[in-house]
């Protein structure tokens, strides 16, 4: 008896992912630690200062966390309502922070009650931080105003009612430690002088604005909201240099790597997109779990924090170094240690015991064995094939289709399975490597199931969105046949022209030499 030859598999080529230095440096992180926080984690700040402890805002608490830890070192719960953007100074010895209730709290890091409360907006105070002389403090509420706080006498400076929606997000410059810009609902981005009773420059961003950042050179503003990410030249007058549309949902927040080339960005996507400063194109990415509300870079660029809206902190370390110890090498055995009798040839008397060697065989090939046509169909459209090794179930198919026992194996199946059918089909038919046997599929499953169409409206979907891609193939097929039209025109023409330029320089060439010799 014959033994039974196992499915061919037909090997493609598969496209090598390029690797760039960029994606060995951020994929150079270990695997994150999470943390259950309270609720939505709508800030992370980083203290300037080592160790470089984080504060977390959820909920109405502040967090703070050493870099390593899991448990938080300190905790500020002296709120009534939701907490909103606990930031450090500059020193990192003092913490600010709003609240829903409207007042500012002003924070030491080494006690818990407040060193001073600010009251003054009337409603939620979203973002609220430290002007670069450490002594002021500005803030942006749902009241439309944004504030100026002097911290020593806790009293109001100044405040501005020029946004016309909700204050969401603002930054101090680092250059100029009288200026600071809000972000607002109103789809404006405003630079506020504290030397004036106004403000300086008006951006309009087209949209909610979510985040805003200031670049340590103080010259770039970049501005978050809705699916963009922009950037804007302050020195011109607030000139759009860039808009950048990578994410799919709403970008909720920024941020920048310490040598501020790279830009880091995070949105209800579930994605954080990693920008080259320089070309502003996505060099990589990281996906998460849930969306994202909150994100922070570590000053030294070896921790990212990532808070998400079901209240999960996402904590990534940068993996150490590997040291190389120089070690003392042991002496090794003799190269002729490992060649020995691996040139013998047996001769004629010697009697030769070879191993058996027991071959395997996967699922649908013992059932392709036992002649089960159906369930080895079945086998091979379950999801880890299906999904990750198309190339097995269509070999199958194409083993069927050999044997002559397709036909039947599709046969007689459910509303479930002849959905799961003819979305594989519709999904992979376009792919050149499977469009050859899954036609011949695609025409035997309407063939069968024809009579039936309209009895269910799941399958009666699918059957016309495997018409529709078979339609788009058909129109893209057709487009590079005309454009291969045009291009065999040109190259015709191209190769005329250069055929008769060279034949008019031959006879040039040979008349100029028939009249030098009649000359002579």
């Amino acid at each position: 008896m014959a033994t039974y030859k196992p499915v061919v598999v037909q090997a493609f080529p598969k496209l090598g992912e390029r690797i760039t230095q960029d994606t060995v440096y951020w994929r150079g992180y270990k695997t994150p630690v999470q943390i259950k926080e309270f609720g939505a984690v709508n800030k992370i700040d980083f203290s300037p200062v080592p160790p470089y402890n984080y504060a977390v805002t959820a909920s109405s608490r502040i967090h703070i966390y050493g870099r390593y830890s899991q448990e938080p070192i300190k905790t500020f719960s002296r709120f009534k309502d939701a907490a909103y953007c606990a930031t450090h100074r500059d020193d990192g010895n003092l913490l600010v922070a709003g609240s829903e209730e409207g007042s500012i709290r002003l924070f030491d890091i080494s006690g818990r009650a407040p060193l001073r409360q600010f009251d003054g907006h009337t409603k939620a105070v979203h973002v609220v931080g430290f002007l670069s002389d450490k002594y002021r403090i500005f803030s942006g509420g749902d009241d439309y105003s944004s504030n100026l706080w002097d911290i020593p006498s806790a009293t109001e400076i100044v405040s501005y009612s020029e946004h016309t929606d909700y204050v969401r997000c603002g930054c101090a410059s680092k250059v100029n430690a009288d200026v600071f810009i809000t972000g607002s609902y109103d789809h404006t981005v405003k630079l506020f002088d504290a030397r004036t009773k106004s403000s300086v420059m008006t951006i309009e961003h087209g949209q909610p604005v979510e985040n805003v950042l200031l670049f340590p050179s103080g010259g770039l503003l970049v501005s978050a909201g809705g699916r963009y990410v922009k950037v804007w030249d302050v020195l011109k007058g607030g000139q759009l240099l860039v808009s950048l549309k990578n994410h799919h949902k709403t970008v909720t927040c920024l941020c920048l790597n310490s040598s501020g080339q790279r830009l880091l960005s995070g949105s209800l996507d579930r994605h954080v997109k990693i920008y080259s400063t320089t070309s502003y194109k996505v060099v990589h990415s990281f996906n998460y779990a849930t969306s994202i509300l909150s994100l922070a870079l570590s000053p030294e660029d070896e921790t990212i924090v990532v808070g998400m809206t079901n209240g999960v902190l996402n904590i990534k370390h940068r993996k150490p170094e590997e040291r190389k110890e120089k070690s003392r090498k042991k002496r090794q055995p003799a190269y002729r240690t490992y060649v020995k009798g691996r040139t013998y040839m047996p001769r004629q008397e010697d009697f030769c015991v070879s191993k058996p060697v027991k071959r395997v065989l996967r699922k649908y090939d013992k059932l392709l064995k036992s002649f089960q046509s159906s369930k080895a169909l079945d086998a091979v459209l379950e999801p880890p094939i299906r999904l990750y090794t198309p190339e097995v179930t269509v070999a199958v198919m194409q083993e069927l289709h050999r044997r002559g026992t397709l036909r039947s194996a599709l046969a007689g199946r459910d509303e479930k399975q002849v959905n799961l059918l003819l979305t594989f089909v519709a999904r992979r038919v376009i792919e050149p490597r499977f469009t050859p046997v899954l036609v011949t599929v695609a025409d035997i499953i309407t063939d069968i199931y024809q009579p039936v169409v309209g009895q269910s409206a799941i399958v009666d979907r699918q059957f016309l969105k495997l018409q529709e891609a078979i339609g788009k193939e058909i129109d893209y097929q057709e487009e590079l046949l005309e454009v291969l039209g045009m291009m065999d025109t040109l190259f015709a023409t191209f190769t005329k022209k250069r055929a008769t330029y060279l034949e008019e320089n031959k006879s040039n060439g040979l008349t100029e030499t028939t009249e030098t010799n009649m000359n002579n």
